[in-house]
């Protein structure tokens, strides 16, 4: 028997249904992520279950008994008390007479019993989370505080846990702590994540929301990727036989007055059927597409830092530190929240004035800057305002696009593009102001946070510029895979402000972590890529190379129309009267053909060889 279930819900606030007539049955200990496109409606099915929405039709049911509890993705403001008051909260009037009680009141009213059982509760629930129940909510870190709110959540043990994208804004060590106390728990959980490492570790079952539409995968995130494709191809060649279908049957009611006397009412009555079924298709939104604009190299040296500390109202936030930064290095930021990453980049790019040392920078230096709190949008402005200042237009690769066009590469419509920035979503925001970044030439690609609320495809999408970024990067993120993926260095920034390089991606941190703890000797743990070592860490086989594979047999197929259609002309006599010399035309053009199909054939081979060397390794 299901734990949750969700019976043919429909909900609706204005225009088309967010979430039409959907079905959803999670049964207990199931651990069920949400996926889909920014705007597809995740937040929103979690928010139905929770009881934040009322569906406009349709049941919701928990089976067993209980509940759901909630844990959104920010932490509230103005949250007073203990870590004990926090979770005791999670019972309502009787979790605040039991803190008052605590703190001296009585209450006669609440019953001895309920309260030992409460108590108990509490205090199970701060030993699983690993908190101390008389801190100060206040002094607590980002990561226990989000502890204390789980707690709060779990204490009326809900049938089902609802997590709002739970790893945003939150440390490796958070993200590490949180995946272990799920997996070990016998917790139903739904989900809805960004973060893939999350997703691969935690997820057993995939609930994809498109199309106002719910579909379920029972199986992991990389078998579901390869369902999704199967699906997504067979969906585009029956859409392609629906329009076929359509046009042939619009061109036959438009023959002559004849064929419209005599025509068959039947088949006039299943047109205008599939004009309606036309009408009411609902429109995949397409892919975002964006590249970065081109620009001069940088110097040699990009920056030099030597012996640089720093503090901010008198505290200090970094330790002596020197780093030199080389162009083409591509290095991650990594370390606790509030160990001072934001402020490294910023006293980097002369923001900040080090309290001692100095930061030199290279020539010719063109940065590009995304900063987590979005504060280079202008919340005052639409989104047309914000990337062109009022102007119609922008220079992409040195030719002049219309802003509208711009943003339909980043999923605006033009109806959003009009619009204020204020009604953006978390999701939106981030593409805005990727949109902004992306009008900008530079060679250096500052990057802080750019993970937080993108769909996983925005996501990839942006891995694969970054990788073919010519460029410097430096990147902030608590993204294990979009870290593993993009870079090839990382500075370690420790709790206490401590700096530390090390060479290769997250995982080779990681060893090196657990080898230096397993006490094996310096060799074994000796890094094997250098910090400018790219290409030899790129070990997947990208979605670009794998889009380049499956065009390929087109582009052949084409080749062999275009050599048809010349050895048709040649074979037409009245072809020699017209063009008299197409014959020695002709013969440059086969060997062109041939020069081009050898090489497509060349490169399928080492293309279908190295997929399956990277497939095999």
């Amino acid at each position: 028997m299901p734990v949750l279930s969700l019976t043919d819900i429909t909900i609706s606030f204005s225009g088309p249904p967010v979430l039409d007539t959907i079905s959803l049955h999670i049964d207990k200990g199931e651990r069920v992520c949400v996926l889909g496109r920014n705007g597809a409606g995740k937040s929103t099915l979690l928010k139905v279950i929770g009881g934040v929405y009322s569906p406009n039709s349709g049941l919701i049911a928990f089976p067993e008994g209980g509940g759901a509890s909630t844990l959104s993705q920010e932490i509230p403001e103005n949250i007073g008390g203990n870590v004990f008051d926090v979770i005791a909260s999670g019972f309502g009037s009787a979790g605040e007479a039991l803190s008052e009680m605590r703190n001296g009141l009585e209450h006669e009213d609440l019953d001895p019993d309920a309260h030992w059982k409460m108590e108990q509760r509490i205090e199970r629930l701060a030993k699983e989370l690993g908190l101390e129940l008389d801190s100060q909510f206040t002094s607590l870190s980002g990561g226990q505080k989000r502890r204390s709110l789980l707690g709060k959540a779990l204490s009326t043990e809900p049938a089902i846990l609802a997590l709002d994208e739970p790893t945003n804004h939150m440390d490796l060590d958070s993200i590490l702590w949180l995946e272990n106390f799920l997996l070990k728990s016998d917790l139903t959980i739904i989900f809805v994540t960004h973060d893939r490492s999350f997703l691969r570790k935690v997820a057993t079952r995939i609930v994809e929301v498109d199309l106002a539409a719910v579909t379920s995968y029972r199986c992991d995130y990389d078998t579901y990727l390869d369902r999704k494709a199967e699906l997504l191809e067979a969906e585009a060649k029956n859409q392609a036989t629906f329009a076929k279908k359509l046009s042939l049957e619009e061109a036959w009611l438009r023959k002559g007055v004849k064929a419209r006397r005599t025509r068959n009412e039947g088949r006039v009555k299943a047109l205008k059927k599939m004009r309606d079924e036309r009408a009411a298709q609902r429109t995949r939104q397409g892919k975002a597409t964006f590249s970065m604009q081109d620009t001069n190299q940088s110097g040699r040296k990009v920056f030099t830092a030597t012996d640089v500390t720093v503090s901010l109202g008198g505290k200090q936030i970094l330790n002596p530190f020197s780093l030199e930064l080389m162009r083409g290095d591509r290095i991650g930021i990594v370390g606790p929240n509030g160990s001072g990453k934001t402020t490294m980049i910023r006293t980097l790019l002369g923001d900040l004035e080090p309290q001692s040392g100095e930061v030199v920078h290279g020539t010719k230096l063109q940065v590009a800057y995304f900063d987590q709190l979005r504060q280079q949008l202008d919340d005052s402005k639409t989104v047309f305002d914000n990337i062109a200042d009022g102007n119609e237009s922008v220079v992409i690769d040195g030719h002049k696009r219309h802003v509208i066009t711009y943003l339909q590469d980043f999923l605006f419509t033009p109806d959003r593009a009009r619009a204020s920035i204020k009604t953006l979503s978390g999701g939106e925001r981030n593409r805005l102001l990727l949109a902004k970044l992306f009008t900008q030439s530079a060679n250096l690609l500052v990057l802080d946070e750019p993970t937080n609320d993108l769909d996983t495809e925005t996501l990839e999408l942006l891995e694969e510029r970054i990788m073919d970024f010519p460029g410097t990067l430096l990147l902030i993120s608590h993204d294990r895979a979009f870290l593993e993926n993009t870079v090839t260095s990382l500075i370690v920034i420790d709790q206490i402000g401590n700096v530390s390089e090390h060479p290769g991606g997250y995982e080779d941190w990681q060893i090196r972590i657990q080898n230096a703890k397993a006490q094996v000797s310096s060799k074994s743990d000796k890094p094997k890529n250098s910090r400018r070592d790219w290409k030899n860490r790129q070990k997947r086989f990208s979605n670009k190379e794998q889009k380049e594979l499956d065009e390929l047999p087109e582009r052949i197929e084409e080749l062999d129309k275009s050599r048809q259609v010349i050895a048709a002309k040649l074979s037409d006599p009245q072809t020699y009267k017209t063009e008299p010399s197409f014959a020695e035309t002709a013969k440059s053009q086969f060997a062109k053909i041939d020069s081009e199909t050898e090489n497509i054939y060349k490169r399928w081979e080492k293309l279908e060889a190295l997929k399956k060397s990277l497939g095999s390794s």
